[in-house]
């Protein structure tokens, strides 16, 4: 890999070092962009999980805490991103090595092109919904894919940071925010007339522990860790970029977890999360507003598919890349049943939680600048990982009321680490790859 220099664009704009003109996210921009992204129907869902099988008090101290730990290892990864001015993929490369690091790479492009067809799906669904109920019309399925679907390609055409300065910063978080606060202001006074000491004081099922309430709170920020570097980088420092992501998401990770919670606990188990909020008053103009914001869910998947994947083939850019990755998900999102293909992208999202732990251990004791590895396969990193995946597994088997991603996390930045700090004893330059 060629360094970037003044003369000539580095070959592979995934695995370079930002230069600084590239860096203009300031604090504003990171928390703008994680609470938008933070902000889903498909959070809410999950938050809806938590009842009844949890009292309501264990499930807020479920959304507060996991929120805050999740949006905190989002956060940092943010911060060392930033200062590395690395992508995600070069993050990678730095840790595993360079060949060994196409593995995670190339699941991390297949994970992500699975995500934003599930977003189109909500998407599309969504749209469904609201034109059947407000309207009385059926528009069937194909219609509303390829619409969502061209505006995301018309999307990709443009720049990534004029969209998060100018459309998220500026117009999308002031909209999306209103929605939040309208939607949350109708549950809580429904619930209000049946008496909000009563749900205070309700209790759950015990189908579900804290633990294990957490290890599903955790789940969604942790999902963005593959992504969070491909953004950060653009940042004008490390602490900026760290504060801004975890305010950020942290408040849209807890605000949607209990907003889903209120729904269901309005409405009772088995009540369908779209069909509630377009009931509510004022509900489709809110919907509408939450499926807009949507847009940039699906966005930051494919481009930071699309940074990955140049990251393996450069001489396809990353907006030629973006291009082919949307183009694929509306096909995908015609023709794919979605109920059987989102267990396997939680499975996808298992492998993850113990990369980033690696990353995490080793990472957090380097200096700014890394550089992507020009060795194969760093062997304790690779070794560190996969065994992570067995546990992960193996936790979720035979354990599942103690949640897999923690012990995974700690197990694996633990191990990680060590093995960095140990060799450090050993080298007169040992954090540099």
């Amino acid at each position: 890999m060629n360094a970037p220099t003044a003369q000539a664009a580095p070959l592979n704009a995934a695995l370079s070092p930002l230069d600084a003109h590239q860096r203009v996210f300031g604090w504003s921009e990171h928390a703008s962009l994680w609470f938008s992204l933070g902000v889903g129907l498909l959070v809410m869902q999950i938050g809806a999980y938590l009842v009844p099988a949890l009292g309501t008090r264990d499930a807020l101290l479920a959304i507060v805490f996991g929120s805050l730990l999740g949006a905190g290892l989002l956060a940092w990864t943010a911060k060392i991103g930033c200062d590395a001015g690395l992508s995600s993929a070069g993050l990678m490369h730095a840790t595993y090595g360079a060949g060994f690091a196409r593995l995670p790479v190339l699941l991390n492009v297949i994970q992500l092109l699975g995500w934003a067809t599930f977003e189109l799906v909500i998407m599309r669904d969504g749209t469904v919904a609201i034109a059947r109920q407000a309207f009385g019309l059926d528009i069937g399925l194909v219609l509303p894919t390829v619409f969502w679907g061209l505006i995301v390609i018309g999307l990709l055409c443009g720049s990534m940071i004029t969209l998060v300065r100018k459309f998220v910063s500026r117009f999308g978080l002031p909209l999306v925010v209103c929605s939040l606060i309208w939607l949350s202001y109708q549950f809580l006074s429904k619930l209000d007339a049946s008496g909000l000491q009563a749900l205070w004081a309700r209790s759950g099922d015990g189908s579900m522990g804290v633990f294990g309430a957490i290890d599903l709170v955790i789940a969604m920020p942790v999902s963005w860790l593959p992504l969070v570097a491909d953004y950060a980088r653009h940042g004008r420092s490390g602490r900026g970029a760290l504060g801004g992501t975890w305010l950020g998401y942290t408040i849209a990770n807890i605000w949607c977890y209990a907003l889903g919670m209120l729904v269901i606990s309005a409405g009772g188990p088995g009540t369908d999360m779209v069909a509630a909020l377009l009931l509510a008053q004022g509900g489709l103009v809110a919907l509408g507003l939450i499926l807009i914001d949507e847009l940039d869910n699906t966005y930051g998947d494919l481009y930071s598919g699309s940074v990955s994947a140049h990251s393996i083939v450069p001489r396809l850019g990353i907006r030629g890349w973006g291009l082919a990755l949307a183009g694929l998900s509306i096909v995908l999102a015609m023709v794919l049943p979605m109920h059987s293909l989102e267990p396997f992208l939680l499975t996808l999202s298992s492998v993850f939680v113990p990369l980033f732990g690696v990353i995490l251990g080793q990472m957090a004791w380097r200096p700014a600048h890394i550089q992507p590895s020009h060795r194969a396969v760093h062997i304790i990193p690779a070794s560190i990982w996969l065994s992570g995946i067995v546990v992960y597994h193996a936790l979720a088997h035979w354990a599942p009321q103690y949640g897999s991603a923690l012990p995974t996390l700690a197990l694996t930045f633990s191990l990680a680490a060590l093995a960095t700090l140990s060799t450090a004893r050993h080298a007169r330059f040992p954090l540099v790859p």
